[in-house]
């Protein structure tokens, strides 16, 4: 029997994962490219003069003379191919300009805003994870009973909405209750509340995707070989089959990272809680350009991070998804 030899297969790995590193890199690029261009595009949709609105708005009464020096300093004067040349060399620099509205620089705002979005959004993932297994090992012992309450209860939880989940647990658990403050007030207890409601549609979806993956994994042989060894039914969920059944989940937790990102834009604004999402609707209020193009960026980059985290991740408890593995 010949073998491969040990030099020809750590290549042949560093190989693929130089492949994957740079596939990946490039497709980071794209994306944030992609973002920046449609942002600058659609601002430039709106109706309305971008120039007055970096003097304050229509209601300004600024000068004429005011909004053609503010177009000029900006560049809205020139034709729209140069203007979006312009904004491309800025972010190339990584100069993200100055907002319209606060006279600041916008990454001196996104480094105020980015910290507290990515708490709550970090929290609410957890806990969105904490559920979907309670949910996903609550119907592993095969009760039909449990599977269809199981299964009201992940479809239920997927569909609600921020807006209306936010209100039933302010009703509840601020004025009914009085246990937890109806805003975020900078303590743990205010956290609760606005974790709470971003993490239960996410809990619902991934709990979804678990069970059907593990209902596969149960089916598979691996499953059973274990139980003609004589392992029982919980000890081969969750000793086996709940690795695998995670894979597709752990998978979709980028995405799930980014939709809890823009869940903050209800999230935040509700509980009066400082981050992204505020920040992003007070721009687009004001048509604060240069904020809402960082806000996005960010956004995306963090999208784009974690797409790459959890994809090393699901290579690392899945050898058969690295190309150039035996």
């Amino acid at each position: 029997m010949n073998r491969v030899p040990r030099a020809s297969t750590t290549s042949t790995r560093r190989a693929a994962i130089l492949r994957w590193l740079g596939a990946s890199v490039l497709r980071a690029v794209v994306v944030l490219w992609a973002s920046a261009t449609l942002v600058f595009f659609i601002t430039r949709l709106v109706p309305g003069d971008p120039a007055e609105a970096a003097l304050g708005g229509p209601g300004s009464q600024a000068s004429e003379e005011a909004v053609d020096a503010v177009r000029r300093q900006f560049g809205f004067d020139q034709p729209l191919p140069v203007q979006y040349g312009i904004a491309m060399l800025s972010l190339l620099r990584l100069d993200l300009g100055t907002s319209y509205a606060l006279r600041q620089p916008v990454a001196t705002i996104l480094a105020d805003a980015v910290p507290g979005t990515l708490l709550l959004a970090v929290l609410s993932l957890v806990v969105a994870w904490v559920l979907a297994l309670g949910l996903t090992l609550a119907q592993a012992h095969g009760s039909r009973i449990a599977a269809r309450i199981g299964d009201t209860v992940e479809i239920v939880a997927s569909a609600l909405p921020h807006f209306w989940l936010a209100t039933i647990l302010i009703a509840v658990f601020s004025t009914a209750l009085s246990w937890l403050p109806p805003v975020s007030n900078g303590t743990a207890a205010g956290l609760v509340l606005p974790v709470v409601t971003l993490a239960i549609p996410i809990a619902g979806f991934l709990a979804q995707v678990m069970r059907g993956s593990l209902a596969e994994a149960l089916d598979s042989p691996f499953a059973i070989s274990a139980r003609a060894r004589g392992e029982t039914r919980m000890g081969l969920v969750t000793r086996h089959a709940l690795r695998h059944a995670a894979l597709p989940a752990l998978g979709l937790s980028a995405w799930a990272f980014g939709y809890l990102i823009g869940g903050a834009v209800v999230v935040e604004t509700i509980f009066a809680r400082p981050g992204l999402g505020r920040t992003l609707l007070s721009a687009i209020t004001v048509r604060d350009i240069p904020v809402v193009t960082g806000v996005v960026l960010v956004s995306a980059l963090v999208y784009v991070v974690l797409t790459m985290a959890t994809d090393a991740l699901t290579r690392l408890l899945d050898p058969r998804t690295a190309g150039g593995s035996r």
